[in-house]
């Protein structure tokens, strides 16, 4: 098979650019191997499992077929580069790694059973009273012509008030009012606005209040607690509660370990994120978002220390992952599937055709490579208890 070229096209201390040329014949290869990963792994309708034919699966899973491609040959370019420029970690460290749990406190818990509170509480009517923050509110904005009594494009909203979905200057309005009412003014919007296009502007409304709606709270006591569960008593509805908001603490200190285990190990070896691998995951971010074309540059300034780091934190599992032969194997994706489609209460068989529907097999898999390669590293390391 043709040769991998690298050249250098640039070096400064600590950082390199490498132009890669990569021959048809290995992009086509790695295609082929690619097919074949999804072609054990495919259950469609009609064939049996490790059967589908070859074309059958490039049609169904042309997305997934070309990210795994493209996974493959920025790896076999990284080792060729490596082992060509002579690029090699600067040191082999010995971790050592802090977790730190956060206590809970009983004020947690009481915000925590508050929270469940509103999310049970109905919505009643308020007639005859102006609406406070927390209220639900029903309201009808229409423009205004600047000097005069006409108005066009009336526009219902709801919104619960405090919670940001309003200008603060209509808020402000609203809350001066009692169901029936309208007001005549002019609104400006905030220079933080999110449409930069508005920001600073001012429009002549009229808003009209239809209705206030307010949430009656339930009692805490040992009924409520029965409504939310299987629990006896608000004592054991408290402890359930603070069982759970440590479980919570205990993720937020494993993801933080986990992050500076990444960063120790970037910082050590110098991982450089590659420009195109960098401008690839930014067009990621802005497609999840739905940023506007003509506001993607600013949206890739704001987002390019993210994308670095995700793509420095990718190629160092990656690089694990190939040294450890860590991928997540058939079996360990059927054995998830089962237990997500368990804890779902649905069938296997079900859950992998949503999956599959939706191309997030590829997500599951990833997942699970992650928590061997977590494991691998974290049992190399040395982690303290705080």
């Amino acid at each position: 098979m043709p040769d991998i070229l690298v050249k250098k096209t640039r070096a400064e201390p600590g950082e390199a650019s490498l132009e890669v040329t990569i021959p048809p014949d290995n992009v086509k290869a790695a295609e082929e191997r690619a097919t074949k990963v999804y072609q054990q792994r495919a259950r469609l309708p009609g064939f049996r499992q490790g059967k589908v034919p070859a074309a059958v699966v490039r049609k169904k899973f042309a997305d997934d077929i070309r990210q795994e491609t493209l996974r493959e040959l920025v790896q076999e370019s990284w080792r060729v580069a490596q082992k060509q420029e002579e690029l090699k970690p600067i040191a082999d460290p010995h971790i050592r790694l802090t977790r730190k749990v956060a206590a809970i406190t009983a004020a947690q818990v009481d915000a925590q059973l508050n929270a469940m509170r509103e999310q049970r509480a109905p919505w009643t009517p308020v007639a005859g009273e102006k609406p406070k923050p927390k209220d639900l509110v029903d309201v009808t904005i229409a423009t205004r012509e600047a000097g005069t009594d006409e108005v066009k494009d009336p526009e219902p909203y709801q919104f619960v008030l405090g919670e940001g979905r309003a200008i603060p200057d209509v808020e402000e309005r609203i809350m001066s009012l009692t169901p029936g009412e309208s007001v005549d003014a002019t609104v400006r919007f905030p220079d933080d606005f999110a449409d930069e296009a508005k920001r600073g502007q001012t429009r002549d409304i009229r808003l009209t209040l239809r209705e206030v709606k307010r949430q009656q709270l339930p009692a805490l006591d040992d009924a409520f607690a029965r409504e939310m569960g299987d629990f006896e008593s608000l004592d054991a509805l408290r402890t359930a509660v603070a069982e759970d908001l440590k479980k919570e603490a205990e993720r937020e200190a494993d993801a933080r370990v986990r992050a500076e285990l990444i960063e120790q190990i970037v910082q050590a070896n110098n991982v450089v994120a590659p420009r195109p691998l960098v401008e690839r995951v930014l067009g990621m971010y802005a497609q999840a978002y739905e940023i506007p074309e003509e506001r993607w540059e600013k949206f890739a300034q704001e987002f390019r220390a993210v994308a670095e780091s995700q793509v420095r934190r990718d190629l160092v599992l990656d690089t694990v992952v190939e040294s450890q032969n860590l991928r997540a194997t058939e079996a360990e994706l059927d054995q998830r599937l089962q237990e997500l489609a368990e804890r779902r209460g649905m069938q296997a068989a079900e859950l992998y055709a949503s999956l599959e529907k939706a191309k997030r097999l590829r997500d599951v898999a990833r997942s699970i490579t992650e928590e061997k390669v977590f494991a691998y590293l974290l049992s190399q390391s040395t982690v303290e208890q705080a």
